[in-house]
């Protein structure tokens, strides 16, 4: 089969690298079509995308994205956003587990977030009234509402999930926050084996750090589902553990959730599990579960023992030697 891998900005092209060679290691069959994206090609080439990217996401249905850079506060738009709405992807699934080996404070964290990915302020409709007055549209539909809520308790039934939570600040925002608070009770009805609750967001994150053994599955609207998902990767050891799928009815795009880190690009230093993560994640989409989880314990195994690892989990190998020697244990 063919799938699209778009390596990106920084670090990308390595850990892409990583990618290839443990899905040769793995005997997948995937062909890979790989295209440039990002700021360094916009730089050198004056546009975001390669040209065919786009078509050739559309045609195989699968993609694996590493990082690109979004300029702050000017410049394009986030290239994560233009593919997850050109695509349709509304499902952003980001899985959230304790992993031995990696020092952490908690040591049982095991949460799933399920984030809305198309609208909310990510919609981008954001304007100018005056020179010094900007105004952003907080964009929340019954529609993608329930869809995304649906998504969550589906995965919860499918996966042996125990409860879903829902986040908003619907005290506050009663209209937007309380739309999709109202659809969740709404098809939290639907399945009555499933416990439902709902957290306010700032309480919500006060009670992650505190217990967050108390949370399974979290279903967010746009904006609140990126912070709390950066939160809870920090329970466990980083975004360096953070892998993500981007799920549509016709077009899956997997990713790694941290950044491009230009400071040690092309140094051969990123730890690329989160990517190889995504990467499992994909496989068992395809339903290539025994591979996903080969690779899903090969990854937990090397960083458990702690002799072959990256920088950020205090070891001193290069990206290469982590890869080679976890594709020695697969």
């Amino acid at each position: 089969m063919k799938a699209v891998l778009i390596p990106g900005d920084g670090i990308g092209r390595e850990i892409a690298e990583s990618v290839k060679k443990v899905s040769q290691a793995l005997n997948t069959g995937i062909e890979w079509q790989e295209y440039a994206a990002g700021a360094e090609y916009a730089a050198e080439h004056g546009e975001l995308l390669q040209p065919g990217v786009l078509d050739a996401i559309g045609q195989c249905g699968w993609a694996l994205k590493g990082p690109t850079a979004t300029p702050i506060g000017k410049g394009f738009r986030s290239i994560n956003v233009q593919l997850r709405q050109r695509f349709n992807t509304y499902a952003n699934l980001r899985p959230v587990r304790s992993l031995p080996g990696v020092a952490t404070r908690f040591d049982n964290v095991d949460l799933v977030i399920v984030r809305e990915n198309t609208e909310d302020l990510y919609k981008g409709i954001e304007y100018m009234l005056t020179d010094d007055i900007a105004n952003g549209i907080k964009l929340i539909t019954r529609e993608a509402s329930i869809r995304i809520c649906r998504f969550a308790f589906d995965y919860a039934r499918r996966h042996g999930r125990k409860k879903v939570t829902a986040v908003h600040k619907a005290n506050i925002m009663k209209l937007t926050d309380g739309l999709f608070l109202n659809c969740f009770r709404q098809v939290a009805a639907e399945y009555p084996e499933i416990e439902a609750n709902d957290v306010i967001i700032d309480a919500l994150c006060m009670k992650l750090v505190q217990k967050p053994e108390q949370f399974d599955v979290l279903v967010a609207p746009n904006l609140y589902g990126d912070i709390i998902s950066d939160l809870c990767a920090g329970l466990v050891g980083g975004l360096g553990f953070a892998p993500s799928a981007n799920i549509g009815d016709k077009v899956r795009i997997y990713e790694a959730v941290h950044g491009s880190a230009p400071d040690i690009a092309g140094k051969n230093l990123a730890n690329p599990s989160a990517i190889l993560m995504a990467f499992a994640m994909m496989l068992k989409d395809l339903g290539q579960a025994d591979s996903a989880d080969r690779l899903n314990r090969a990854i937990q195994a090397q960083v458990a023992e702690g002799k072959v690892v990256t920088a950020d989990i205090g070891g001193t190998a290069t990206t290469t030697e982590f890869t080679d020697a976890v594709i020695a244990r697969l």
